[in-house]
């Protein structure tokens, strides 16, 4: 409880997105005394994952709290004459433009009580998803030991993106899994013994009647699999060699320019006069032709804004290629259940090593010295007063009047649960990533991410699909052309036509989300030395910016410490009390040891022996 807390601390950390819980957890492994609060009720704030259920929650507490705001005035009675206090803001203004919308049928007769459920769009729908899908979404959601996750990379080139069709927009590398084969054959039997009965007439090569995934079944499911409010770190095989798009003639040219972007940084003047310049106009001066140049934009360095330049291209394809590999053929990793097992683990982390935890624990205000200009404690909701030599707080929690010269990007985002995917393949198990160029000045490509039942974001049967770009209007007029280009609403019309190719969409969410993560600390109004500001998601594909932050606001913390570093063997823990009887046993066991050495301990690096 907050009354028990300690009143004294080396860093007291402010909100529970991933650079904060990095911090937390190397100030923790350094030995620091480290204090996590977080208003929320849960870890992670936007880079949380939430349960269908926790995702209506927080859909109703976003709008419950949109017009409320809360003032208490209890720190006023803890500042003293030298000092001054910077309120923190008890609002969260990062989300904004939400909109929602369900094309499930909802069945009447199903009694589902969840919290934060919304209204409804009663869509009478009568067919969803072939047997095949209807018997999946009746199993549990948990992976068994026989299926295994197969990944694609798919591409869609710019002159083909005009085309509403995906079958005739993207490509398809797709890396399946013999038990996948083997439970869609199993599944086709099961089919063909259910349609033993239908009369002779009926076509037995026609497609099998769908049934209906209801709402209230995507509610009930909903509890087994996570949700993300940012989608990052995607797995797919992103291997173009293996595109037949490309002749052998472009493979060479391809592999000769990868090649030069891995030891780039020893080549400067290959790339100095065009450091500020675009990367895609830089490629236009590499002899590469344009089926590679939209390869290595898209594909690998994957920064097709048209404000990315030279530098921070040759940047990410050289990170591309160094992370292929390591783990299969792909330089992606996808967590379970979502993004928001991040932070948590390093939230267990920094409690491992002794840091005290407090969620809905919000903070009124940070206390400064007038004179060092410096932080010296914070003031919480109880109007305890805690000390600490350092602060580390979420850009989220600070108030208007701190960032009144702070200039936001935003974020669109859009999150679909689909009944198919946009990708035609025999299997129902993969992640896919593809990027849709801009098609209009001033607008941003579209980054789509859809994940199956495999990584535990959603139930068998659907798809959960992420799109993201950089903001110019809101969420969903800046989406909302691509989702119509890839998808289709879920209504009574198409659900009678068992020809449509495009997956339908059950239910959507659009969003916008702040974007902090360029803005500088002296952007910020008399923020005091020792005060160190996080930021949220950003725009990027993976976690890097993040990482980065934590690192370097580490290092300001604890300047002689590593960052970070590997847990100690059990072994070599030893506890106070037994380290006089440790350096005994040590010594006898030494001594034993080299009475007993054997001769043959000198051939121990024979080659022609193998070794373990």
């Amino acid at each position: 409880m907050a009354d028990n807390l300690p009143s004294d601390f080396d860093v007291i950390v402010i909100g529970t997105g991933l650079p904060e819980s990095i911090i937390a957890a190397a100030c923790s492994r350094s030995g620091q005394r480290v204090l996590h609060v977080d208003s929320r009720s849960y870890y992670g704030g936007n880079w949380a994952s939430f349960s269908f259920s926790g995702l209506l929650s927080w859909l109703k507490e976003y709008q419950e709290n949109s017009d409320v705001v809360t003032e208490n005035s209890t720190w006023q009675e803890q500042i003293l004459e030298n000092e001054e206090a910077i309120l923190l803001s008890s609002k969260d203004k990062t989300i904004q433009h939400v909109e929602v919308f369900c094309y499930a049928s909802q069945d009447l007769h199903e009694d589902v009580e969840e919290a934060g459920a919304l209204q409804k769009n009663h869509a009478s729908v009568t067919s969803v998803k072939s047997i095949e899908v209807a018997e999946a979404a009746e199993a549990s959601c948990l992976p068994t030991a026989d299926e295994s996750l197969s990944t694609r990379s798919c591409e869609t080139p710019a002159e083909q993106t005009q085309s509403s069709d995906p079958e005739s927009s993207l490509e398809v590398n797709d890396a399946e899994a013999a038990e996948e084969k083997e439970n869609l054959s199993d599944a086709k039997t099961s089919e063909e013994e259910t349609s033993e009965n239908v009369p002779q007439v009926q076509d037995n090569t026609e497609p099998p009647k769908k049934n209906t995934i209801t709402y209230s079944q995507i509610i009930k499911e909903g509890r087994r699999f996570n949700i993300d409010l940012v989608s990052k770190v995607p797995c797919s095989r992103a291997d173009v060699f293996n595109s037949k798009r490309l002749t052998m003639v472009e493979k060479r040219m391809l592999m000769k320019f990868l090649t030069f972007c891995m030891e780039y940084e020893e080549h400067p003047d290959a790339y100095k006069a065009y450091e500020e310049t675009p990367f895609s106009e830089y490629l236009k001066t590499q002899k590469l032709t344009p089926n590679l140049q939209y390869f290595v934009l898209h594909s690998i360095a994957m920064t097709s804004e048209p404000t990315s330049c030279t530098v921070d291209g040759l940047k990410a394809t050289k990170n591309f290629l160094h992370c292929l590999g390591r783990y299969g053929n792909t330089p992606f990793l996808f967590p379970l259940y979502g993004q928001g097992e991040l932070p948590q683990c390093f939230c267990r982390m920094c409690a491992v090593f002794g840091g005290i935890y407090c969620l809905r624990h919000s903070v009124q205000c940070l206390v400064v010295d007038k004179e060092s200009r410096k932080c010296k404690a914070m003031i919480d909701q109880f109007g305890q007063r805690i000390i600490s030599k350092h602060f580390v707080i979420e850009d989220s929690y600070l108030s208007e009047n701190t960032c009144s010269r702070v200039q936001y990007r935003q974020i669109s985002r859009a999150v679909l649960i689909t009944d198919g995917s946009v990708l035609k393949t025999d299997s129902d198990q993969q992640v896919s990533i593809l990027t849709v160029p801009a098609e209009e000045p001033g607008s941003f490509a579209v980054r789509v991410i859809e994940l199956c039942s495999s990584t535990m974001t959603c139930m068998k049967g659907t798809y959960l699909v992420h799109l993201t770009c950089v903001s110019s209007k809101t969420a969903r007029e800046d989406l909302e052309q691509v989702v119509q280009k890839l998808f289709t609403p879920y209504t009574e019309m198409e659900a009678e036509n068992e020809h449509v190719e495009k997956p339908r969409i059950l239910w959507a969410l659009y969003f916008n989300m702040r974007d902090s993560s360029d803005i500088s600390r002296d952007c910020y109004n008399d923020l005091p030395s020792n005060v160190y500001v996080c930021s949220g998601p950003d725009c990027g594909l993976g976690n890097d910016n993040a990482v980065k932050q934590a690192e370097t606001l580490f290092q300001q913390i604890c300047p002689n410490e590593d960052f970070c570093p590997a847990p100690p063997n059990p072994e070599d823990i030893v506890l106070e009390g037994d380290s006089s009887q440790q350096e005994a046993s040590e010594s006898s066991v030494i001594q034993e040891a080299n009475s007993e050495i054997p001769k043959e301990s000198t051939d121990l690096g024979n080659p022609e022996e193998p070794s373990e």
